[in-house]
């Protein structure tokens, strides 16, 4: 009988440019804001589980309500990760899924912020996982994208406004 290898690892990778914000500019509220996720994203909420702020190791929980059909009653989609990277002189940090309900195995995100040159600044958001079971990777790469993009818009909106 032969042996089934594991699925490939998912990796992937995502990103928007936040247009007049250079990185020193977007980096606090991707990394001083990290338990506050829902302010960038279209998620319900995120918040401060265990951990110091700015700090490997740092977690937080993501959760938002969905509704798979009209027919199906609401349900709450929740994530718990932590921080295990962060390098504010690179504008890069990474977390990883501890615990959840969406279907994650094993996933690990990287953000990082990159000059455009013009003023302007890319976040970059990078995963390597495992297959998620009901998720197409291209249907992943979608959502992720629109989030990307939904965060960039929010952010540069904010830091006109508080600019």
């Amino acid at each position: 009988m032969e042996e089934q290898s594991p699925p490939a690892k998912w990796e992937g990778e995502v990103s928007a440019e936040v247009t007049a914000a250079e990185p020193q500019e977007v980096w606090p509220l991707i990394a001083d804001e990290f338990c506050s996720l829902h302010k960038w994203i279209p998620i319900d909420t995120c918040h401060h589980v265990a951990g110091v702020p700015g700090q490997p190791g740092l977690t937080r929980r993501c959760a938002t309500t969905h509704t798979a059909s009209e027919a199906a009653a609401p349900s709450t989609k929740w994530a718990d990760e932590r921080l295990i990277l962060i390098d504010p002189t690179e504008h890069v940090l990474s977390y990883e899924i501890l615990d959840n309900n969406f279907g994650f195995k094993s996933y690990v995100a990287t953000f990082k912020l990159l000059p455009t040159g013009d003023g302007g600044c890319r976040i970059v958001w990078s995963f390597v996982a495992d297959p998620i079971e009901g998720w197409p990777l291209d249907e992943f790469l979608k959502y992720l994208q629109f989030s990307v993009q939904h965060m960039a818009e929010k952010m540069g909106d904010f830091l006109q406004k508080s600019g």
